[in-house]
């Protein structure tokens, strides 16, 4: 690798070596071109609404035998179908197909899935504009729609 220039007339040479190596920066490169954006289904959004289309079980990764409890979401802003995870126990149990629910992201490292569910980077928080938690505990009791 080249040395650094030194000396008094070094400075348009420095800048010029800067610019280029920032782009061996994946952090500098995603956030220049807006990457995360392009390929977030929720479009730089925290959350989205969607429609439950099925619920699905997955296997959760090894050294563990669990069956992980997920729903298949069509957004209502794009049309894409994500994967999203029901956390709490019997949470499946309160959801319905054509439910209309509010997703976020889990919050894995680097926006990648967390834990042992393979590529669900998503979790449902709520059904029909009630709060999964509180359904849950049984302080809400779901509404028809």
């Amino acid at each position: 690798m080249a040395k650094k220039s030194k000396g008094i007339n070094a400075a348009k040479k420095l800048m010029k070596r800067r610019k280029v190596s920032k782009y061996s920066d994946k952090w500098f490169v995603r956030r220049t071109f807006g990457l995360k954006k392009k390929s977030d289904p929720l479009g730089g959004a925290s959350q989205a609404s969607g429609i439950v289309l099925e619920k699905v079980q997955l296997e959760a990764k090894q050294p563990n035998s669990a069956m992980r409890k997920c729903v298949r979401v069509q957004l209502v802003k794009n049309g894409k179908h994500v994967t999203a995870f029901c956390p709490g126990d019997g949470a499946t149990k309160l959801i319905d197909e054509h439910d209309e629910v509010v997703i976020e992201c889990i919050g894995g490292t680097m926006g990648r899935s967390k834990g042992d569910i393979p590529g669900v980077r998503w979790q449902v928080i709520k059904v029909n504009d009630q709060s999964l938690e509180g359904l849950l505990h049984g302080k809400l009791e779901k509404a028809r729609k």
